[in-house]
């Protein structure tokens, strides 16, 4: 530990070694005003009868007889992650204290054991001291966090501006922020969080935002103040929407072609913002021994104190997108803190990062191109999968995360989305899997496909199957299928029910099914031969002509966790819940629309099998094509 001497109110800290820090690379933030309380275990871990008192992002106060640790989520340094991907050897805590208390430093191994590393009474300081504390990365190679603690006995101590720091001076790079929205309540959210914080914008050069809703961006309560706190720094593109691919790429598009910014940062609007998050990609980008993608964690929107994504891989086996190995997910820091997790110690390294917010380098966006056009879905991961063929690797970078709602409180792989799920995930199989995957992907088809035909998901099945014609027809048409897809999705769902949305249940009569029989058809089979009977007779009763009336009248009103094939299999006809709570959909037996669907997709499926090798060469030949500058250009120009 190194003293430093008094720092008097509102001046700079004092130099406190001849190897001054000259970087801060993660700076200690708290909770802002309009945060709900619930979200303090992700800056504090405080006991349950201490309570420190925020006096800003950068103040606190811990009172006397009280302990408080920094063991947490934003605010432990991810060593492992600094060690394994930059060129940083040491780290230094600097701060500032008052008053009397401890301070200690802590690191953790990658099972989660902690070491204490160094400490410092701190007594009856009177005046703003500045202390540091150099750590030294060297045990950090497979996992590993750092952290500080803060004791007090019979006075308080006040912290401020407490950071994690490095003495070699780092190249600086700015930053082109672009967010795509169809929500432009939730983008000017985005931006007012860019903009209230000036450290983010000393870094952020431009905001692109590609405005494509039939609602503009600049039309809502709160955009003038945001705009002009981002000043000349904001540009606002409107243009046809083209998705999220097409969105995301206007922004890259803008920023690599009209602007000298070092980074582009992708971001969603629908996110709440930490704005540190902005700063330490930007940070580890600049420090990273060779480019990298640095991507963001999502914490859940609804619950705030979960984390619910840290790292993802494509199993190009399967061609599906998972957990990496070792993630953890869902894990709530309200109920076990940081120190108490030792799964979130360990280095867990991943293939692609969600673009709810993720840093792209210009050099990787020069080598590696642009987004395909696939409207949305898969691009994310496409991308990454392309950029690491190309020697560009992916870092989902713990301590840097926005609140987003997760994937789980929606059903997106049967609504509208269904189809740039398929069509999309033949694609990157197509263009990035080493495997001969057509087995895998015609038997997970198929069985898809029966799944949602015994729950009387019809139109996803008709999607799905569209989908697969449309791949089946080749590359050429991805450019055009940005504007003229959504619509014909929109006009297939059309004429089936199960895609019809209802407010309530309560506008269709009430249901006639047994309960006690419907509970007993929710436990699952075990075994391959039990699940096989349950669907062979599932199967059988698609096949026969509907009970009277029950076109009419729902047998039962299902909820959406409950929606399983095993008891709609069984059903005439049910009103199912939409996952997201946003109503319910009528779902009617229809068993010509079951044998149509089911061979249509033997149908697609079997000429997929044999086609393969020469889609396969088609799409890897189109590739170039079709994620260049020019080609986007021409869709950008149409606008």
């Amino acid at each position: 530990m190194i003293r430093g001497g008094a720092v008097p109110d509102g001046a700079a800290p004092l130099p406190v070694s001849e190897e001054t820090t000259v970087d801060a690379v993660h700076r200690i933030v708290l909770p802002r005003d309009d945060d709900p309380l619930d979200v303090r275990p992700l800056y504090l871990d405080e006991p349950e009868n201490v309570h420190c008192q925020v006096g800003s992002r950068r103040l606190l106060t811990v009172p006397e007889h009280a302990k408080v640790s920094f063991a947490t989520y934003f605010n432990a340094f991810p060593a492992s992650y600094w060690k394994r991907w930059t060129v940083v050897d040491e780290v230094v805590l600097r701060l500032q204290v008052r008053g009397s208390g401890r301070l200690d430093v802590y690191r953790s191994k990658p099972s989660g054991d902690v070491v204490h590393l160094e400490g410092e009474f701190v007594r009856d300081a009177a005046e703003w001291t500045a202390l540091e504390f150099p750590v030294s990365l060297k045990p950090f190679e497979d996992g590993g966090l750092i952290w500080f603690d803060a004791f007090t006995h019979e006075a308080p101590l006040e912290i401020r501006d407490a950071e994690w720091a490095v003495r070699q001076p780092l190249p600086r790079k700015k930053v082109a922020v672009a967010i795509t929205t169809m929500r432009p309540h939730d983008a000017v959210g985005a931006l007012r969080a860019l903009a209230g914080d000036p450290a983010v914008l000393d870094v952020v050069d431009k905001v692109f935002v590609a405005d494509q809703g039939a609602v503009k961006v600049r039309s809502v309560e709160g955009f003038a103040a945001a705009a002009a706190g981002l000043g000349d720094r904001l540009e606002v593109v409107e243009q046809d929407n083209l998705g999220g691919s097409g969105g995301f790429t206007r922004g890259m598009f803008e920023a690599i072609e009209h602007t000298d910014a070092d980074q582009v940062m992708l971001m969603d609007d629908d996110i709440r913002l930490e704005p540190e998050a902005v700063l330490r990609s930007n940070a580890f980008a600049r420090a990273a021994a060779s480019p990298v993608i640095v991507g963001s964690h999502m914490l859940n929107l609804q619950a705030r104190t979960r984390i619910h994504s840290t790292a993802e891989v494509v199993d190009l086996g399967s061609c599906f997108w998972r957990a990496a190995p070792g993630a953890v997910t869902d894990h709530d820091f309200a109920t076990s803190s940081l120190r108490e997790t030792p799964a979130l110690h360990a280095r867990v390294d991943a293939t692609y990062n969600g673009w709810w917010m993720c840093l792209i380098p210009r050099e990787v966006v020069e080598r590696t191109g642009y987004p395909l056009p696939l409207f949305i879905k898969w691009d994310d991961a496409e991308y990454s999968l392309r950029a690491l063929e190309r020697g560009f690797p992916t870092v989902s970078l713990p301590g840097s995360a926005v609140w987003h709602m997760p994937w789980t409180d929606k059903n997106d792989s049967t609504d509208w989305q269904a189809y740039f799920h398929t069509r999309n995930r033949l694609v990157l199989a197509a263009l990035h899997s080493p495997y001969d995957v057509r087995n895998t992907i015609v038997k997970h088809g198929l069985k898809l496909s029966l799944r949602h035909l015994l729950s009387m998901e019809y139109s996803t099945v008709a999607l799905q199957q569209k989908a697969v014609e449309d791949f089946l027809a080749g590359p050429e048409a991805l450019f055009d299928s940005l504007r003229t897809a959504l619509p014909e999705v929109r006009r297939i769902r059309e004429r089936y029910s199960d895609a019809r949305r209802l407010e309530s249940a309560r506008e269709v009569p009430p249901p006639t099914f047994d309960l006690v029989r419907a509970e007993a058809l929710l436990q699952p089979s075990r075994g391959r031969a039990a699940i096989a009977v349950r669907a062979a007779k599932s199967v059988l009763h698609n096949l026969r002509p509907p009970q009277p009336g029950t076109a009419d009248r729902p047998q039962l009103n299902v909820p959406a966790l409950n929606a399983r094939w095993f008891l709609l299999g069984n059903l005439d006809s049910a009103t199912v819940s939409a996952a997201d709570g946003t109503g319910v959909a009528f779902y009617k037996r229809d068993p010509e629309q079951f044998r149509v669907l089911m061979a249509r997709a033997v149908r697609n499926y079997r000429r997929l099998g044999r086609e393969w090798p020469r889609l396969r060469a088609r799409y890897r030949e189109a590739l170039p094509d079709l994620t260049s500058a020019e080609g986007w250009r021409k869709v950008f120009e149409n606008d």
